[in-house]
């Protein structure tokens, strides 16, 4: 059985970390879409818009979808903060697992800060918070190369109901990769999927 596992949540929760640890588990070929990566090859000058991250989205569904139809499992690594788009994934592709990767804002401002990976824009939180501070004293603000920042600007839409909930404030990335291989590949008899 072919699969994708999308790993979702607020920027700094932890999904990428799991996700390569997740990957070190695995013993079946498999493909993982980060979308840090992605964006940068779809969409060379990021503006993090609405209807940019709209495509960016849709794109990366497609194209775990198409490989999945071609036999190769996918691990999604992406916030990906609005439902629809989750949702639209789950419609295209039979054997999808949505993860929540949840953690507190802190504790994932506190790890964003951190990152040393140049995926992203590096210090979003404390970017965004530093805008919004600006803009609620009415200080006039230049743009911005981060965009709406998820859980500060704009919402995360939470699951409703994942395959699997990790909390990253309390469960290794380790603890939380063999979570997701026990979902995948569950004991004799039980079928994958929530546990």
């Amino acid at each position: 059985m072919t699969w994708v596992v999308w790993l979702t949540g607020l920027p700094g929760s932890g999904k990428t970390v799991i996700a390569r640890e997740l990957m070190e588990l695995l013993c079946v070929p498999v493909e993982m879409l980060r979308l840090d990566e992605f964006r940068k090859k779809l969409v060379p000058d990021p503006q993090y818009t609405e209807q940019e991250r709209d495509l960016v989205y849709n794109a990366v569904g497609v194209m775990a979808s198409l490989l999945a139809s071609h036999g190769v499992n996918v691990v999604v690594d992406a916030t990906a903060h609005r439902k629809k788009w989750r949702d639209r994934a789950r419609e295209q592709i039979s054997s999808f697992y949505e993860v929540y990767v949840k953690c507190p804002l802190e504790v994932c401002m506190k790890r964003e800060s951190e990152r040393k990976d140049n995926l992203i824009v590096s210090d979003i939180y404390r970017k965004a918070l530093e805008r919004k501070r600006k803009l609620e004293k009415g200080t006039s603000v230049q743009k911005s190369d981060v965009g709406d920042v998820i859980g500060v600007d704009v919402m995360y839409e939470e699951p409703e109901h994942p395959e699997l909930v990790i909390e990253t404030n309390i469960t290794t990335p380790e603890e939380g990769a063999r979570m997701i291989y026990a979902m995948l590949y569950p004991p004799a008899g039980e079928p994958p999927g929530r546990h």
